[in-house]
């Protein structure tokens, strides 16, 4: 069975709701998963945007959220899920906004897409305050699945 990561928040491809951006609460939205494969010892999940500043002409990847260490019994984070509503042991990295948690869709322009990445590991990770570059240098070698669910964005939705 194939791992997914779904959301009651926004469909595959669908518009995520202005609640889970800097227009909203800029709170992170539920997220489910299963069909984890055997031997999974943590997951890790990574947010991120490939059209950051303007769809049109993407300079960079920006980071919104890294989580990892979460324990392999573990099938879903609640929304708003924070460092007190997190499992325990899960560690946060470190965002493109310079801190440690969700920071939400805020596209200065366009309609950007934002990929929920999560990643089935047979080891948990050695880090603290990681960045999205030392976390994936971390998984090398070491995930067994993966899934994602993407999500868009664009000012002024509602």
């Amino acid at each position: 069975m194939a791992m997914t990561l779904t959301s009651p928040a926004f469909e595959q491809g669908g518009q995520i709701p202005s609640k889970y951006t800097c227009e909203g609460d800029d709170v992170s939205p539920p997220l489910m998963w299963d069909g984890a494969p055997e031997g999974t010892k943590s997951f890790v999940l990574i947010v991120d945007d490939p059209d950051a500043p303007d769809p049109r002409a993407p300079q960079r990847l920006w980071v919104h959220w890294i989580v990892y260490n979460i324990r392999p019994e573990t099938t879903s984070l609640p929304e708003n899920a924070s460092a007190v509503r997190l499992p325990p042991d899960t560690r946060l990295g470190v965002n493109d906004f310079k801190g440690m948690g969700y920071g939400g869709p805020c596209p200065p322009i366009g309609r950007h897409r934002y990929f929920h990445k999560l990643y089935a590991l047979d080891t948990k990770l050695d880090l603290r305050k990681a960045t999205k570059p030392e976390v994936e240098l971390a998984m090398k070698g070491h995930v067994l699945a993966g899934t994602e669910l993407i999500g868009t964005y664009e000012k002024g939705d509602r």
